[in-house]
């Protein structure tokens, strides 16, 4: 994974930054706040949170009653505006396609931010109900696949880094919360370079990811597959979909 480029700071426009952080302080714990709440969790006093949400309603980001403000859908075209111009989407969107049409499975393609996964890509699957993650969608690191190939990419110092300011919380009796436990499986996906998450997630669910490496052996992508698990007992899903996702992985290397 590559690390963001220095940037003098006399040219950085701090305000912007802190506006951002106002945005991201919204979540599903934290749908809707006072000025004082979206100060706490961005960090800011609540007079500079204050003048950051009255600017978010008055360009049409956020809405507000007059003591809680919450965010409109207009704070989608943030989002949208990356799925749209950038260019990894539109690079892999054919060889996932093809893999999806070969074995019938849904792929995705995503990144670490921070400490999620973010799904950049997404083939369309041709059973009636597709399982996967649109474009877009978040996810916990430690409760998919993918969060385990892109951590296992890490050296040891960041990685123990990131495991000690991460939350393992817990979604079924399969999740791995023990801190140890984690680093013990990131550090097995990076010997075997893949890994098979089983109902981390969800009951009945199970995903197998690879790393996404260009030319140069650098890795800021992943790519996985999520299926029911009982159309693949025992070592099935390794040993029929696993070869696929290396050879997407293969191909595309030359590319990204």
């Amino acid at each position: 994974m590559t690390a963001p480029p220095h940037i003098d700071r006399k040219l950085l426009i701090e305000g912007l930054g802190k506006g951002l952080r106002v945005i991201e302080a919204f979540s599903d714990d934290h749908p809707r706040m006072t000025a004082t709440e979206a100060g706490v969790h961005a960090g800011l006093t609540r007079t500079a949170a204050r003048r950051y949400l009255l600017s978010l309603v008055h360009f049409g980001y956020a809405a507000t009653d007059g003591k809680h403000y919450w965010l409109l859908p207009r704070v989608l075209r943030l989002g949208q505006a990356f799925l749209d111009g950038a260019r990894i989407p539109r690079l892999v969107q054919p060889y996932i396609q093809r893999a999806s049409i070969q074995c019938g499975e849904t792929f995705n393609i995503g990144s670490l931010d921070g400490h999620e996964v973010v799904y950049l890509a997404r083939s369309n699957s041709a059973r009636i109900i597709s399982i996967g993650h649109p474009p877009g969608a978040r996810l916990p690191a430690h409760v998919v696949a993918q969060g385990f190939i892109l951590l296992s990419t890490l050296d040891d110092a960041a990685l123990d880094t990131w495991i000690a300011e991460h939350d393992f919380a817990g979604f079924t009796g399969s999740t791995l919360i023990d801190p140890a436990a984690f680093r013990e499986s990131v550090v097995a996906a990076r010997a075997v370079d893949y890994w098979h998450a089983d109902q981390y997630l969800d009951f009945g669910l199970s995903g197998l990811a690879v790393a996404l490496r260009d030319r140069k052996g650098r890795c800021q992508y992943a790519l996985s597959v999520t299926v029911q698990r009982q159309q693949y007992p025992g070592d099935q899903m390794v040993a029929k979909l696993l070869p696929i996702l290396r050879e997407v992985a293969e191909a595309l290397r030359p590319v990204l």
